[in-house]
């Protein structure tokens, strides 16, 4: 009856086994990572000095200095065109005709009308004369006199009607050829020969003409966090899609103080000036708009990465701080780090632009390798490149470590050696 008992209690013993067996694993590799050297377990960039420039970015579109909407006044059948996209046209060419039918018939109508008016008044005028010739002979009264008087009158003003309506409708019979306003060059058009155009609540549109396509200009939408950096006649780089190769220049011209707010945002319209003289540049393309800002030379540089990076503190660190062991650290340990200084108030500000400033004044805190031992360094920080950020203050000095990661369990120390940093 016993050795029932017994096979029970033996059935969990390969079991016990296997996960003591990795426990044991776990362990070993937990003391290997732990007893790598600063240099094999973090990723390390050296502090140079060096120049940094400091940006603003947006998107913007391409468009004419000067875009005219040529549109028509009355409404017709479009009959004839003689203009079509990309051609070069002069100031009052001719564009495109419509059906002048019923316009023309309406200007002979109202030609007639000035005809009739004009006999209505010349026999108001020749019965005024005959009513003075017999109110001084005493044949006629007074009140006869003035009402011929005011017949000839009417007859004047209903002339001076009739021939208005006839310039007004003789005026629209010329809109029905379209003329260009300016010289440019034809971007769009919008009508085919024999579609009709209604003009009776607003002007269609039947071309658009850039004036000059050698002269550009940008429509760029800038946050109101930047819009306080930018001044007229900053100079301006920019790409297209078109040439992602070719870095092209322009300057501001204009911030627009008419704000737009889109889901809580609110933007301004910086126009940038560009010339195109190649004209390879070409309406509606979309401009990545880079407004330079602020610049400093020779200044020490920090990655903004080392600024970003905390090293996690461990909590067998804790443990050796409060051992007896020299140094604060047990035997086979991690290097121990230094706790950070007291945090500042703020946090971290539009992203990438302000990543390593704080609303406490520009603060920062980076993490320096020195004497094998990690030691946070409190920096004051002035302008970035979203790369590297300006040293103003602080203890840090160039030639100095500082940490940007930590390297994988395994990394050997070549290939997680120091990084060097480019300065912009």
């Amino acid at each position: 009856m016993k050795l029932p008992v017994v096979g029970k209690l033996l059935k969990p013993l390969p079991l016990l086994g296997l996960a003591g067996l990795v426990l044991v694993v776990a362990a070993f590799f937990y003391w290997k990572t732990d007893r790598r050297s600063p240099e094999e377990r973090y990723r390390l960039m050296t502090v140079e000095q060096g120049d940094v420039t400091q940006t603003v970015s947006a998107n913007g579109t391409l468009n004419p200095v000067t875009l005219v909407n040529v549109g028509t006044q009355v409404s017709g059948r479009v009959r004839i065109l003689h203009a079509d996209f990309n051609d070069h046209v002069q100031k009052d060419q001719i564009l495109a005709e419509l059906d002048d039918s019923l316009l023309a018939a309406q200007a002979r109508q109202s030609e007639a009308n000035v005809l009739s008016a004009a006999a209505a008044l010349d026999l108001a005028r020749a019965n005024e004369q005959r009513m003075r010739t017999l109110f001084a002979q005493e044949y006629v009264s007074r009140q006869e006199l003035d009402q011929a008087v005011q017949a000839l009158k009417a007859a004047q003003a209903q002339l001076r009607q009739a021939q208005a309506q006839f310039d007004k409708d003789r005026a629209n019979l010329g809109y029905a050829i379209i003329r260009s306003p300016v010289s440019g060059v034809v971007v769009d058009r919008q009508v085919d020969v024999g579609q009709t155009v209604a003009a009776s609540f607003q002007t269609p549109t039947l071309f658009k003409i850039a004036q000059d396509l050698s002269k550009m200009q940008i429509d760029s939408a800038f946050a109101e966090a930047d819009i306080g950096n930018i001044r007229v006649g900053q100079p301006v780089r920019f790409t297209v899609d078109a040439f992602p190769d070719r870095s092209f220049q322009g300057q501001v011209k204009q911030i627009r103080l008419n704000p737009t707010t889109t889901s809580n945002v609110v933007t301004y319209n910086v126009v940038v000036s560009v010339d195109n003289p190649e004209q390879i540049l070409l309406p509606g393309m979309t401009a990545y708009v880079n407004i330079a800002v602020a610049r400093r030379e020779n200044v020490l540089l920090v990655p903004n990465a080392a600024l970003r990076y905390r090293p996690e503190e461990k909590v067998e660190e804790k443990k050796a701080s409060a051992s007896s062991a020299p140094g604060g650290m047990l035997t086979g340990m991690s290097p121990r780090v230094a706790p950070p200084p007291p945090p500042t108030s703020g946090g971290a500000r539009n992203g990438n632009r302000r990543e390593a400033a704080n609303s406490s004044g520009n603060k920062g805190t980076v993490y320096v390798l020195r004497d094998k031992q990690v030691l946070p360094v409190a920096v004051s920080l002035g302008i970035t490149d979203n790369r590297n950020t300006e040293v103003t203050g602080g203890e840090l000095k160039a030639g100095d470590r500082v940490l940007v990661g930590d390297n994988p369990v395994g990394t050997s120390a070549a290939s997680g050696g120091t990084l060097r940093m480019r300065a912009f």
